[in-house]
């Protein structure tokens, strides 16, 4: 016999090319799809808790759902049958998402959700378990953290030099850096970048406050620009 003969032989004799399905492999799909979703809607939860982007998108959020109930219905077949497997393999190869990704953070969440599935679908409970946790630790530390202090740009109109040294000595009082300073004529546009706590805006109070300052402006930063 050939090696080519003993391939196929053992292929075909062995369990994954078998397509019967009993009692056991009914309740075991059962199981890993109902803990898929219980896993999904965690992740879903999580992600709408302590979202900490700038746009919410309600869709991205169920989409996380139906990522892990999917991935863990793919890596059931493909871990039952050799043949889907390698039809699976192939069906997949052609497709081509060209959904961008605005947020790092949602790219994160989206892998959560596609290795939660396969895990799932892996029957390796333990691990889905340990990593979820380590996961939920982590973003919500640093969730915390993000929320302690976060970066605001302020801009300023305002009229005289002596206005933007009296802005410029108000603002002392927080961590700013000057990012740009328009003049137009009399007016001035004045863009500083803040670093503080959400709740501690007492200072555009006291900017507003000054004389010929004619408003200000306060916007969440995140690091990117989109035009």
């Amino acid at each position: 016999m050939s090696v080519k003969d003993f391939i196929k032989k053992s292929i075909l004799e062995s369990d994954m090319y078998n397509q019967a399905i009993d009692m056991s492999t009914i309740l075991t799909i059962a199981a890993d799809l109902i803990l898929a979703l219980l896993m999904g809607l965690l992740i879903y939860m999580i992600y709408k808790k302590l979202y900490m982007g700038v746009v919410y998108s309600r869709n991205f959020a169920i989409s996380l759902v139906g990522m892990t109930v999917l991935t863990c219905m793919i890596t059931l077949a493909i871990s039952t049958n050799i043949v889907i497997s390698l039809g699976m393999v192939g069906a997949l190869s052609i497709v081509r998402y060209r959904t961008a990704i605005k947020e790092p953070l949602d790219l994160m969440y989206m892998f959560w959700a596609i290795t939660t599935g396969i895990t799932v679908g892996a029957s390796m409970y333990i691990l889905v378990v340990v990593a979820s946790l380590m996961m939920i630790v982590l973003i919500f530390i640093f969730s915390r953290k993000m929320n302690f202090r976060r970066s605001y740009i302020v801009v300023v109109h305002y009229q005289g030099d002596t206005t933007g040294d009296e802005v410029l000595r108000v603002m002392n009082k927080v961590h700013y850096s000057i990012r740009s300073k328009v003049l137009r004529g009399d007016d001035v546009e004045l863009t500083l970048q803040v670093y503080c706590r959400t709740d501690n805006m007492v200072f555009a109070e006291k900017v507003r406050s000054i004389a010929k300052v004619k408003d200000i402006t306060i916007l969440e930063y995140n690091g990117e620009y989109h035009g």
